[in-house]
């Protein structure tokens, strides 16, 4: 049954991830409207006869995210069941479910009554923190055989406040993401990683201080993230798993600066732009266990 539950647990959890680069292919591709203004049919249709690539990837999305829901439900309430023991499981449970839900609803209303860009932003977010509750419910879910038991790391009051703090920004900085795709501001500055545009000056205009702003919020995470890893490697060598995760961490957000870069060199090169999406979820997955890690240290220290 356990071997079951994990197989189920890592399958949702990629599945998950599909979701969101899915929900990022519709964006990129201009496709949110690919079934014109009808939800969940395509054109008020079932089987939809006048096919186009806008609609074949919004209605893959559609599936894939119907699918998704029915996994997150079932490995929900067979986590509940198998370690509701576990003190994070019901809440976790709780919220993979809630924010998946929450995010289809966004994405109906937007297809049926349309949506500003700084709402559409939301979409990607809230999308992420289904995919981050369902990630640490796979993890807990591992965890019963205790083959990396992580209970008694103990996380000081510094490297707390680091973990809390650099998740919220994080957070901050894939909407500022998620708005520069609505808002279709990837490709305003030619340059970067400054917005020259031929003309070394301020932003001029909503769209290229969106982008910069986009930049700005980037390169200060990347440099916490660098700071916060030394300090994880001078003070953490015996906790392997903060030691291994702020490492892992430094070369996600490593690679999500070289693709955002990429992403303009390339004139938005789709797959640069999904591998752009692929590197924040994981980062942002690998800070939500460490926000797990720590919640536990306060407990047991």
């Amino acid at each position: 049954m356990r071997r079951s539950l994990k197989w189920l647990a890592v399958a949702t959890t990629i599945v998950m991830i599909f979701i969101l680069l899915g929900g990022a292919l519709v964006t990129k591709t201009d496709s949110g409207m690919g079934c014109g203004k009808s939800w969940p049919l395509c054109h008020g249709q079932f089987l939809p006869t006048d096919i186009s690539p806008e609609l074949v990837i919004e209605l893959a999305h559609r599936l894939v995210s119907g699918v998704g829901g029915f996994m997150v439900l079932i490995l929900s309430i067979w986590s509940w069941k198998a370690i509701g023991h576990i003190r994070e499981t019901k809440f976790l449970s709780f919220l993979s479910i809630f924010f998946l839900v929450l995010q289809g609803l966004i994405g109906a209303a937007a297809v049926v009554w349309g949506q500003s860009d700084f709402v559409l932003a939301l979409h990607f977010g809230i999308s992420l923190i289904s995919f981050a509750a369902v990630f640490l419910l796979t993890l807990l879910i591992f965890e019963i055989d205790k083959k990396f038991d992580a209970e008694k790391l103990y996380i000081d009051k510094r490297m707390g406040f680091h973990i809390v703090a650099i998740s919220i920004y994080s957070y901050i900085v894939i909407y500022t993401g998620a708005l520069v795709r609505h808002t279709k501001s990837s490709l305003i500055c030619r340059d970067w990683p400054l917005c020259l545009n031929d003309s070394p000056s301020l932003p001029g205009n909503l769209y290229e201080w969106v982008q910069m702003g986009h930049r700005a919020a980037a390169g200060i995470l990347f440099l916490w993230i660098v700071y916060v890893t030394i300090l994880a490697i001078r003070h953490y060598k015996e906790e392997k798993v903060l030691y291994w995760g702020w490492i892992i961490s430094l070369v996600l957000v490593s690679l999500q600066v070289i693709a955002g870069a990429s992403i303009i060199f390339s004139r938005l090169n789709l797959y640069i732009a999904l591998m752009h999406a692929l590197f924040i979820t994981c980062l942002f997955g690998v800070l939500s266990y460490f926000i797990l890690l720590y919640t536990r240290s306060k407990r047991y220290h």
